[in-house]
């Protein structure tokens, strides 16, 4: 079954033309393949394009959804809490939810039971991130600093008692809100004297 030949495939996600390869068929057969494909049950639609085979969906870890995260937006990387939590700096999480920072839009996509919440921010606070295993994720402060900012904008909420700020580093903080307005700086203020920072 032609079905078996993406699931064989390397990748989590496959684009229609990774379909079209695996399969030999040309792009546009590709196309209608994956549309009926769905209809079975046997994949899932990502996005425009993209597809994810339902039986390595049902198998996916946190770094698959952080990729497939990567994919729905473009250009994002994983920030907030999904990326405290990944680096064990915070005990909050939310399940089945994987966040993301762009500067495009904000956007909720949910895929099944997952949820990939996309927060906007200002192209020049757009920065502090890396490629990590396939997938963009903010460094752990600016993680943080898109918290504080995007909190201060009441857009955000968070949990702050929940953060261990023992693994962040407070300069490199203060050099993210620094590209904020005033309003984040006197939130980012008012923090460091409740919890100490």
């Amino acid at each position: 079954m032609k079905s078996l030949l993406l699931n064989g495939s390397p990748k989590s996600v496959l684009s229609t033309k990774d379909i079209a390869n695996l399969l030999s068929i040309s792009k546009e057969s590709a196309n209608v393949t994956a549309a009926r494909y769905i209809q079975k049950g046997l994949l899932i639609r990502l996005k425009r394009d993209f597809y994810i085979p339902v039986n390595k969906f049902d198998k996916f870890n946190e770094k698959d959804f952080f990729q497939a995260a990567n994919i729905i937006q473009v250009p994002s990387y994983i920030s907030l809490i999904s990326a405290l939590s990944y680096y064990n700096i915070s005990t909050q999480q939310f399940q089945n939810v994987y966040e993301s920072i762009a500067v495009k839009r904000t956007k909720n996509v949910k895929v099944r039971n997952i949820e990939f919440n996309f927060y906007l921010v200002k192209k020049k606070f757009y920065t502090g991130f890396a490629l990590e295993d396939n997938f963009f994720i903010a460094e752990p402060e600016k993680a943080f600093a898109d918290i504080v900012y995007l909190t201060s904008l009441a857009k955000y909420s968070c949990d702050f008692t929940a953060i261990n700020f023992k693994r962040l580093n407070r300069k490199k903080i203060d050099n993210y809100i620094e590209f904020t307005n005033q309003r984040t700086k006197l939130f980012w203020d008012k923090l460091c004297k409740t919890y100490k920072i």
